[in-house]
């Protein structure tokens, strides 16, 4: 609504009004005066008009139609996820040895599931119309496995320069970069993992960097874009890695010596904190940008009145500090946002670590490989941070020589959050089978951990470190269906995934060879189809 309000004082266009107000008798005159004053009264009368058009709310007419400024705000996800699950039959699968990853084992169990879901879980399960029943009388049941450190698709097979993507070494903080920028969905090794149980993995960057960049959580699915493969709703994740990588590739590389920072392991923590601290004072300039854009929004909706009881100005609306791609990622570690997996050997560096990330107000989620956890895992419990390990490698360098092979199972014993992880796109394809060796060697020194139990270590503990626990990791009602039926006993040698589930709907069946997938890559290559 237009409101008109009173004509302000125009001394030209009151001495028109008296003009009209002489007699009748003087009208020639009277004609040849406003004749005069036409182009004058024009002038001010549009003049007058424009200063009384204003909207009920105060604002004038030409102020609404300008557009009202918008907050600055950047996408925490551009490179949303474009996954569908596959086409899923509902089944029920019967007669098993189930874990059902929380640690519990159910005899002569069943598993039902419907679209893409598991609806029930237990031995004796109403079996419902129209699904189709599995007898799986012999073999065992797990949640798929979840592999919490994997390159395949930035470091896929075959293993040429031209396909090394998992290092952006050009300096030591690349928070900038994404893992899922290099990722390559057609390496073979993908199939490969299917075979060995994996339904889900976390692809990082390499540990060149102090900060290598975000990981990304995906489902092991044939697909033709990493997006397509991209666990929906999953986290992002950063890497970070500290001890003889990072100093050797700067302080030692480039030809020089020394040929930059860092160059020890001083040089590493002074490298960390120093991009914190950056991090921090550009997360505070844009909780600043936020508070001043509230107040400026408050006074545009609700403006105070002058003195003449007309609506204040409120101004130009604050502007948005510039955007920093590489603190956008720190920043969202420091809001919660991204979770930090770490690399790291030595007891005393991840203490260093945790004492770092309580500086800065992050939280680790895990340390991943950790050939010296077992002396900190009482600390590790503490802090409720997850250790992503090996079950026999270490020895190799120096700082993952003092590694022994009860290193999971102590982990375990101490309540901490132990994990087993590959790092290898050999590995990968025998989890299971590196699970069974640290269970074996625990049981040797009187760690007696229920095989139900270490299945956690594969299933749940990653999915709990990964932020995806409320979707998969478990048999749990409700949580996507995940799954693998096994030959055997899955901590046996001779044991082979049978048939894999993801969302419920088949990616792998060792009876079956139309649902074993095989890569755009290796199509018409010697070998096609080989599961090595």
């Amino acid at each position: 609504m237009i409101v008109r309000g009173s004509p302000p004082a125009c001394p030209a266009f009151d001495d028109a009004l008296a003009l009209c107000r002489l007699r009748r008798g003087n009208s020639a005159g009277l004609f040849m005066r406003l004749w005069k004053l036409i182009p004058a009264l024009a002038i001010l009368v549009s003049a007058c008009a424009s200063t009384t058009d204003t909207m009920a709310d105060g604002q004038s007419v030409a102020d609404r139609a300008k557009p009202r400024p918008q907050r600055v705000a950047y996408k925490s996800d551009p490179y949303p996820s474009t996954y569908r699950p596959l086409p899923a039959d509902d089944v029920m699968i019967a007669n098993a040895t189930v874990f059902d990853g929380l640690g519990g084992q159910i005899d002569n169990g069943s598993v039902l599931l419907q679209g893409g879901k598991i609806v029930a879980v237990g031995a004796n399960i109403p079996v419902p119309a129209g699904v189709k029943i599995i007898d799986a009388k012999g073999k065992w049941v797990t949640p798929g496995i979840i592999d919490i450190h994997s390159h395949l698709g930035v470091y896929p097979s075959p293993g040429l320069e031209a396909h090394q993507d998992g290092n952006e070494a050009s300096g030591p903080v690349t928070a900038d970069v994404w893992a899922e920028h290099g990722l390559w969905p057609q390496d073979p090794g993908f199939t490969r993992a299917m075979a060995g149980g994996v339904t889900a993995m976390e692809i990082l960057p390499g540990s060149a960097n102090l900060f290598g960049g975000r990981g990304v959580i995906i489902k092991n699915v044939p697909a033709k874009t990493a997006q397509g493969m991209k666990f929906p709703g999953a986290p992002y994740t950063l890497k970070m890695a500290c001890g003889e990588n990072p100093k050797r590739v700067y302080g030692y590389g480039n030809g020089g010596f020394p040929g930059g920072k860092p160059f020890s392991r001083m040089g590493n923590v002074a490298g960390y904190r120093a991009a914190w601290q950056e991090a921090v004072e550009y997360k505070r300039k844009w909780e600043k940008y936020g508070a001043d854009f509230d107040a400026w929004e408050k006074k545009a909706d609700h403006p105070k009145k002058d003195d003449d009881g007309e609506p204040e100005d409120p101004g130009d609306a604050p502007d948005a500090p510039d955007r920093d791609f590489r603190l956008d990622t720190l920043m969202g570690v420091l809001n919660g946002e991204i979770l930090v997996q770490q690399h790291c050997y030595r007891a005393d560096e991840m203490a260093q670590i945790i004492d770092l990330s309580k500086e800065f107000g992050y939280k680790v989620s895990a340390f991943h490989h950790g050939v010296e956890a077992y002396k900190i895992a009482d600390l590790l419990a503490a802090n409720g941070i997850c250790g992503a390990l090996w079950a026999d490698w270490w020895g190799f360098k120096a700082e993952a020589y003092d590694g022994i092979r009860e290193n999971i199972p102590l982990v375990h014993k101490a309540g901490a959050c132990a994990i087993v992880h590959s790092d290898d796109a050999n590995g990968i394809q025998r989890l299971n089978q590196e699970a069974a060796k640290a269970l074996a060697d625990g049981r040797k020194i009187g760690i007696n951990i229920s095989k139900a139990e270490a299945w956690t270590w594969l299933s749940r503990n990653p999915a709990k470190a990964l932020g995806i626990l409320e979707k998969t990791g478990t048999l749990e009602v409700g949580k996507g269906a995940d799954v693998v039926i096994w030959s055997g006993d899955p901590f046996s040698v001779y044991t082979r995934a049978d048939v894999v589930y993801v969302d419920g709907a088949v990616t792998w069946d060792r009876a079956n060879t139309a649902r074993q997938p095989v890569t755009d890559f290796e199509l018409g290559q010697p070998g096609e189809g080989d599961r090595k």
